[in-house]
């Protein structure tokens, strides 16, 4: 995995979301949720980390497109800012 501080940042960001799955990361990054797992094992503090997994095997957490709800047909909330392909609208 070859990412600049921009993409590892956001990345991680979108990791910790509850609401963006890892197929949205996927699409954008290239990156599996093996190696979205592995990269926030190796950036976090350990507690930091566990209490993620946590959360991501819970059933509250949508990282996984068959545990969401199908009503929901969008990777990201309405209200925030365009993202498109890799690519952060300017703020």
């Amino acid at each position: 995995m070859n990412l600049t501080p921009e993409n590892l940042d956001r990345i991680i960001e979108m990791a910790w979301e509850d609401r963006t799955p890892f197929e949205a990361i996927a699409y954008q990054f290239g990156v599996s949720e093996k190696e979205v797992i592995a990269l926030m094992r190796k950036e976090l503090k350990r507690t930091s980390f566990n209490l993620w997994r946590k959360r991501v095997n819970s059933d509250i957490s949508h990282k996984h497109l068959k545990k969401r709800n199908v009503e929901i047909t969008r990777f990201k909330c309405s209200r925030q800012r365009t993202i498109s392909a890799n690519k952060i609208s300017k703020r």
